[in-house]
C-alpha cells in the first residue's frame, strides 16, 4: 500500500532542488534517498549498460531525476530518454528500472512506481536482489507480473531487444546482451554474422586466387561482382563454373 502524508500536497518543488541533494519528491512531499549498497550499485551498471546499448535507445542515465510537474521528482536507477540538457529531463522515462535490496523501503517504492507510471511511464522493471532473483514488471492499468531468470523482458516502442532477466543482475549475462546490441547499432545481427563475413571475405579472395592460379581469365566486371559478392551461395556458384564442382566444395565449404 502506498504510504498515506498527512496533507494532499507537500511544500516543495523541483526546482528548490539541485543535482547531488539526497531527496526525491512525491507531490511535494521530500523523500530522503540514502547511498546504494555495493550489490545495488553494480548490478545497476550491468542493467545501464545493456539497456543503454540497444539500437533504439539514444540516451540512458543512472539516478536521472525527472520532473513531469513541479511537485514530482523522481531519479529511477536506470531509466530510458534522458535529456542532455543540464537541470532535470522534463516529463517520464519511458522505461524505468529500480534495483530492491535488503533493507528496501517498499511503501517509498510502491509510491515511486505509482508516480512513474501516473506521469506516463510505459515500463517500470524492478530487479529483486534478495532472494531469488526476478523481476516485477509494471505496466499502467495492468496487474504486475514476475519474470525469472530465462525469462525475456520485452518493451515494444522502447527496445528494439528483447532482454534476459539474469542480463539485469549478471556481469557475464549483460556483456552478452551489449555485445549483440553494440553490433547491430555497426549494421550486424550478431557476432556470428562477423564472423561469417571474414569467412566470406576470405573465401572471395580465395577464388579470384584460383582462377588466376588455374590460367581463368576474368573480366573487371567479373573481379568486381566477385570482390562485392555478399551471398555465399551465388559465391559458390560462381566458383563452381570456372574450376571443378569439387574443387569448388572443398575450397568454399571448408
Amino acid at each position: 500500500m502506498a504510504r498515506l502524508y498527512s496533507t494532499p500536497h507537500g511544500p516543495f518543488t523541483a526546482d528548490q532542488l539541485k543535482s547531488g541533494d539526497p531527496y526525491e519528491l512525491s507531490s511535494g512531499h521530500a523523500i530522503h534517498c540514502l547511498p546504494s549498497g555495493g550489490r545495488h550499485s553494480s548490478a545497476s551498471a550491468e542493467g545501464a549498460s545493456v539497456i543503454g546499448s540497444d539500437p533504439d535507445v539514444e540516451s540512458v542515465g543512472v539516478d536521472a531525476g525527472f520532473t513531469p510537474e513541479p511537485g514530482t521528482l523522481r531519479a529511477p536507477d536506470v531509466a530510458v530518454g534522458v535529456s542532455d540538457e543540464p537541470g532535470w529531463s522534463p516529463g517520464a522515462p519511458p522505461l524505468a528500472l529500480e534495483y530492491a535490496d535488503r533493507g528496501q523501503d517498499e511503501d517509498d517504492l510502491t509510491d515511486k512506481i505509482r508516480d512513474l507510471l501516473a506521469a506516463g511511464t510505459k515500463f517500470v522493471w524492478v530487479v529483486r536482489l534478495d532472494g531469488p532473483r526476478r523481476v516485477e514488471v509494471y505496466k499502467p492499468d495492468e496487474t504486475m507480473r514476475l519474470a525469472h531468470p530465462g525469462d525475456q523482458l520485452k518493451a515494444p516502442g522502447v527496445l528494439r531487444n528483447p532482454v534476459p532477466v539474469e542480463a539485469l543482475y549478471d556481469k557475464q549475462a549483460a556483456q552478452r546482451v551489449t555485445l549483440r546490441n553494440l553490433l547491430q547499432r555497426h549494421g550486424y545481427e550478431d557476432l556470428d554474422a562477423v564472423l561469417d563475413e571474414g569467412r566470406l571475405e576470405d573465401r572471395r579472395a580465395s577464388l579470384l586466387e584460383v582462377c588466376d592460379a588455374n590460367g581463368l581469365e576474368l573480366s573487371d566486371d567479373q573481379r568486381d561482382r566477385i570482390s562485392a559478392c555478399m551471398d555465399l551461395d551465388q559465391l559458390k556458384a560462381w566458383f563452381t563454373r570456372a574450376v571443378r564442382a569439387e574443387t569448388a566444395d572443398g575450397l568454399l565449404d571448408s
